[in-house]
């Protein structure tokens, strides 16, 4: 797969209140490492060279710590995932697909970044999202697929019926687009859902709407999608990557 033409952009604007710090949080550390910087380099093990990361809290302090050869977007307000990728509009224009990661998942691999980008393009989609399965769905979008197991739509816990919250497969946050069209899609976001936020997802919508493929990428790990909202969670990705880099050491 020519990896050239790919780009990755990281979300990594936010405070990260419930962190219980000043720090920014992706600034936040595991053995001495941003959990940003495992972000970036899982995406560089991946052979993607082209990053931007957007920033916004603390900004200047983020790029004094990021130790990575990577491009910016500033986002003054934080009004959504959707809103976020808006403010990297310009990097769009250098891709022909781009992946779109979260900051806070330290434990995202290589390897499904490559799978998801293999599963991507191997079935000619225009958005693939990372999905995975998880016993315990709650506050998590959800994959709603048809009977054939074809994916429809994403839905977020919060605008969800009481029958699509029962579904565990569970949207990470992190996709593929084609860049032209997510450019596109990006135009016609709008606030009206009970977050009152621009949603990335409902760029999927749009371009659904358009009969453009798309399609939902379950990871094999569920640990990959790991997000870090709390000290609490910092401390068990922490256990996490101790346990795979001493697993490693053994191999």
């Amino acid at each position: 797969m020519d990896k050239t033409n790919i780009g990755a952009i990281i979300l990594a604007a936010g405070k990260g209140t419930r962190m219980k710090s000043d720090l920014p949080k992706v600034l936040h550390k595991i053995n001495d490492k941003a959990l940003a910087e495992y972000v970036i380099d899982a995406v560089y093990s991946a052979g993607i060279k082209k990053v931007c990361l957007v920033i916004g809290y603390q900004a200047d302090r983020v790029k004094e710590n990021i130790h990575r050869d990577v491009e910016y977007a500033f986002q003054e307000e934080q009004l959504g995932t959707g809103h976020a990728v808006m403010c990297a509009k310009e990097f769009l224009d250098k891709c022909e697909d781009v992946l779109v990661l979260c900051g806070d998942t330290p434990l995202v691999t290589a390897s499904t970044i490559k799978a998801l980008m293999d599963y991507h393009r191997g079935r000619g989609n225009y958005v693939t999202v990372l999905s995975a399965m998880m016993k315990d769905p709650t506050g998590y979008g959800r994959i709603v697929r048809d009977k054939e197991g074809n994916f429809i739509k994403n839905v977020e816990h919060k605008d969800a019926t009481d029958e699509e919250r029962k579904i565990c497969e569970i949207n990470s946050g992190m996709y593929v687009f084609n860049a032209k069209e997510l450019k596109e899609g990006l135009g016609s976001l709008t606030t009206d859902n009970a977050q009152g936020e621009y949603y990335l997802p409902d760029v999927i919508t749009a371009i659904r709407d358009k009969g453009l493929k798309v399609g939902a990428f379950s990871a094999k790990d569920p640990e990959d999608i790991f997000g870090i909202n709390t000290v609490e969670q910092l401390e068990e990705a922490k256990k996490i990557i101790d346990t795979r880099q001493k697993n490693q050491k053994e191999e």
